[in-house]
């Protein structure tokens, strides 16, 4: 009886043990991971005639005043420069380059910027870094990121889209602009970091999809 009451002991504590844990994490739930369902830019497959339809709309009957997040995509690839005009004052936060070579599918990369003029115009220095950061130059990405980082470590015409935050006028305004291929917006409620950017390349003429990369890649220089 004695071992019987023991283990009847150990039960209910075990119980009790349970109960309390169970009660503070009632009273502290864990925080849930945040929804990150925001996203501009075309999706793999989509007719770029949609994309561009869609874009527009979300500029149209949009007149609350609030500043929102928009991609900018362009017709041709823009200098820093060319960018810094275009967006005419507005808050550039993210600047998206690609050094165009003929049938070589070089990256997108993706550069956070602080908004400044001069920041905006360091962007292809900054770019160039890190793709130099490529270990060896024997594969075939390794030379592309070599051929990629040169072009732009020297400047060039390798905007191909930026990320802007701005008023839905200004927004228009900017859409309106020579070169300027698209502008799609988010909601005002969207929040930066919390949604996923893919430019609209000059490249993408019907359909958005892999590009040739059967091509010879150039020397850096």
């Amino acid at each position: 009886m004695r071992r019987f009451g023991g283990v009847l002991e150990a039960g209910v504590l075990l119980a009790v043990v349970v109960g309390l844990l169970w009660l503070v994490g009632a009273m502290n739930p864990l925080p849930r991971p945040g929804v990150n369902t925001d996203r501009l830019g075309p999706d793999n497959g989509e007719v770029v005639s949609d994309y561009l339809d869609m874009a527009r709309g979300t500029l149209r009957g949009v007149d609350d005043g609030n500043p929102r997040w928009a991609l900018v995509s362009f017709d041709s690839p823009l200098s820093p420069q060319r960018l810094v005009a275009v967006a005419d004052g507005e808050r550039i936060a993210r600047v998206l380059l690609r050094v165009p070579m003929d049938r070589v599918q070089s990256q997108v990369i993706d550069i956070g910027v602080a908004g400044s003029e001069q920041s905006v115009l360091g962007a292809e220095s900054l770019a160039a870094s890190r793709l130099g950061m490529s270990a060896g130059q024997w594969d075939r990405q390794s030379q592309i990121d070599a051929a990629s980082a040169a072009r732009l470590g020297s400047g060039c015409d390798c905007v191909v889209g930026a990320v802007l935050r701005a008023t839905p006028s200004a927004l228009l305004s900017i859409e309106n602009t020579e070169g300027v291929r698209a502008v799609e917006a988010l909601p005002a409620d969207a929040i930066s970091g919390r949604f996923a950017v893919r430019v609209l390349l000059p490249e993408f003429v019907s359909v958005v999809g892999p590009l040739p990369d059967d091509g010879p890649v150039p020397p850096p220089r």
